[in-house]
């Protein structure tokens, strides 16, 4: 199994070539991911990611419902105008149950973007992390983990995501032979995986936005497997499709 999973460890770090015809999961724990995930297990209709504020503009000018919600951020403050920021807190089920999500991210939307070529595309966070290892264990394509990563830099949260994964995936065990990303990630896990919230909270991401991102954000997106939530692409919009796909 460790043979086929690699991971990038940014949205810039691959060409959108090589992911063709394999399992993409798509990770941005601080915090595209968590939001997402969290915006579905409240019963959110689907989330369609775009890659900016004019594709966002153009799609909700298009839609112009009260079925839609407009949301994002850049560089982690909430869009002038827009319903919802980027705080998953903010996406409880008396407003999203129902709607649709136009998210607009400054890295994890424009990472799901680049995997558009993938055979099929789900999105992992610490928050649903065992729902996404079930449903990696019955996959038979190749696996990529592509981290978010931040302003196309190693993002220390989401590879340590990444090998929270690969470690489940492989029950603790890594071949030698495995990819040079999935053994800096698998080791990565291995040494801070003990303390998911020391670590995050000591991470370049949370430092830079201190003043921006509440600690209850940060404490949020380092929960373990509190949704059964398989967030997956299909025609531009994302769903979940837990219980609904073997």
């Amino acid at each position: 199994m460790s043979n086929n999973i690699d991971v990038f460890i940014s949205s810039q770090s691959f060409q959108e070539e090589e992911l063709r015809e394999k399992t993409v999961v798509v990770i941005d724990v601080l915090r595209a991911s968590s939001t997402m995930v969290t915006a579905l297990d409240n019963n959110a209709k689907g989330v369609i990611p775009v890659a900016d504020m004019d594709d966002a503009s153009k799609i909700s000018q298009n839609l112009n419902s009260p079925n839609f919600l407009l949301s994002g951020e850049k560089n982690g403050v909430k869009i002038e105008g827009y319903d919802l920021g980027n705080s998953p807190l903010d996406y409880t089920s008396d407003v999203v149950k129902d709607k649709t999500i136009i998210l607009n991210t400054t890295n994890g939307t424009k990472a799901i973007k680049r995997a558009s070529l993938a055979k099929e595309v789900v999105i992992g966070s610490f928050l649903n992390l065992r729902t996404v290892v079930d449903y990696l264990q019955k996959v038979e394509s190749e696996i990529v983990l592509v981290c978010a990563g931040w302003h196309d830099r190693l993002a220390l949260e989401d590879l340590l995501c990444a090998g929270n994964i690969i470690y489940e995936l492989t029950g603790g065990s890594l071949s030698s032979t495995a990819q040079d990303g999935a053994k800096v990630a698998f080791g990565l896990y291995e040494k801070f995986g003990d303390d998911i919230e020391g670590t995050i909270k000591s991470s370049n991401y949370a430092v830079r936005l201190k003043d921006i991102v509440s600690e209850e954000d940060l404490l949020y997106c380092c929960q373990r497997n509190i949704m059964q939530v398989l967030p997956a692409m299909n025609e531009g919009i994302i769903s979940d499709i837990h219980g609904k796909k073997e």
